[in-house]
C-alpha cells in the first residue's frame, strides 16, 4: 500500500498532471454516478474566484499529500445534477442539494486519492464542506500547485479545482 511510484518520485506537480487527475476524476464521477457527460474546456482562460448564485463543495487532503479539491457550480446546474444523481426532482437549495454537491466533492477527492496512492492509506480525506450564496469569493491562501478546470454540461459551465502539495 505505497505511493504511486511515478507520483512519489516527484515533489512538484505540473499543471498538466493536475489537470489530468481532475479531468479523469470528474468525467468518471459524472458519467457513472450522475449519468451526465461533463466535457472539459481546459485550460481556464482567466482566474475565477468570485461566484454568484452558486454552490461550492470542498474536500481536503491530509497525509503524504495535503490540499483541497473543490467543485463550483451555478445553483441552476446544481439542481439538475442533484435531480439526476438522486433520481428525483430537486428544485430548491436545500439539504438534498448540499448533500449531493458535498458527495460529488467527496467522490472527486476519492478518485484523486486513488491516483496518488495505490492503497489510499497514506492520504486521508476531510468531511465535505459546502457553501452557497448569492455572491461569495473563494481564495486559496497557499502557494501549493493548483489547477482549475472548466467543464460543460450542455450549455452550463462549472469548475473543478485541485490544490495539492506533497509533504516532506
Amino acid at each position: 500500500m505505497s505511493l504511486n511510484p511515478d507520483i512519489a518520485a516527484s515533489n512538484i506537480f505540473t499543471e498538466e498532471q493536475l489537470a489530468k487527475y481532475v479531468i479523469d476524476a470528474t468525467q468518471e464521477v459524472f458519467s457513472t454516478m450522475i449519468m451526465m457527460d461533463a466535457s472539459d474546456d481546459y485550460p481556464l482562460q482567466e482566474p475565477i474566484n468570485r461566484f454568484q448564485c452558486s454552490i461550492t463543495g470542498m474536500v481536503g487532503f491530509a497525509g503524504t499529500y495535503s490540499g483541497v479539491i473543490s467543485i463550483h457550480c451555478p445553483v441552476s446546474l446544481a439542481l439538475r445534477i442533484t435531480s439526476s444523481m438522486l433520481g428525483m426532482e430537486c428544485d430548491e437549495v436545500n439539504e438534498d442539494l448540499n448533500d449531493a454537491i458535498g458527495e460529488i466533492a467527496n467522490m472527486l477527492g476519492g478518485s484523486v486519492k486513488q491516483v496518488l496512492s495505490k492503497g489510499g492509506l497514506d492520504v486521508k480525506l476531510s468531511i465535505p464542506t459546502v457553501i452557497s450564496g448569492e455572491d461569495y469569493t473563494v481564495n486559496s491562501l497557499s502557494d501549493m500547485d493548483c489547477v482549475v478546470i472548466p467543464f460543460k454540461i450542455d450549455d452550463d459551465r462549472f469548475l473543478v479545482g485541485l490544490t495539492l502539495k506533497k509533504e516532506d
